[in-house]
């Protein structure tokens, strides 16, 4: 499973770049306004530390408009993928940026059905939201595992991104059910790092060795 990091903040993704444990990035207008910087510079600095897709996201409502800003956010970098609301207007436009090989990233997705059609207009990426979909109510795992068992069923190329993750656990039960990529928000990736007994484990070797050494 591949890691893509859920922010816009570059001091989190060069520390977890640095690791060797960052895929890609997503982020979105939310994110990004809340660093007070310049859009463009923000995005740059974002695709020169990570090699991998960085999905950014379209304001435009409409096939038109969001064509435009797909167009112009693609000559940012090469790795850019264009995020598009899951709308008819949306899956317009994913259809004819498919066509010119601008990669895509239909997020807001919230069943299989809207899955399989951003697939079949040329989605490069799926983004189903799960804890969004926990908040309401559903399970939003079942849904992602549906959507990896039609895409296995039919060879679709379309990847998953298992996204809007709230806790590791999510992270655990999206790459057991198959889907290629989870964007996880730093905070959760954090304490993906951790666990009490390997704590105390440290703690239990460090103590061994300094009685190994006072006592040679």
């Amino acid at each position: 499973m591949k890691f893509f990091l859920d922010t816009a903040k570059v001091e989190k993704i060069r520390e977890f770049a640095q690791l060797g444990v960052v895929d890609g990035v997503t982020t979105n207008p939310t994110l990004i306004a809340k660093e007070g910087r310049d859009f463009q510079e923000i995005v740059k600095e974002i695709c020169e530390i990570v090699e991998g897709p960085v999905s950014v996201e379209v304001t435009a409502l409409d096939t038109e408009g969001m064509v435009r800003e797909a167009r112009e956010f693609s000559k940012l970098a090469d790795n850019i993928v264009v995020k598009i609301p899951m709308t008819r207007e949306g899956i317009k436009a994913v259809n004819i940026l498919s066509k010119e090989g601008i990669k895509t990233n239909v997020t807001l997705i919230f069943s299989p059905n809207q899955g399989l059609i951003a697939a079949k207009a040329g989605a490069t990426y799926i983004s189903p939201f799960v804890g969004r979909l926990d908040d309401n109510g559903h399970v939003g795992m079942d849904v992602v595992g549906e959507i990896v068992t039609i895409f296995k069923n039919y060879n679709i190329e379309t990847e998953i991104i298992v996204a809007s993750i709230r806790h590791p656990r999510h992270v655990v039960e999206a790459a057991k059910l198959g889907a290629h990529i989870a964007t996880i928000p730093f905070e959760v990736l954090e304490k993906m790092f951790y666990h009490p007994l390997t704590e105390k484990g440290l703690e239990i070797f460090m103590r061994d060795w300094e009685n190994y050494l006072k006592n040679r």
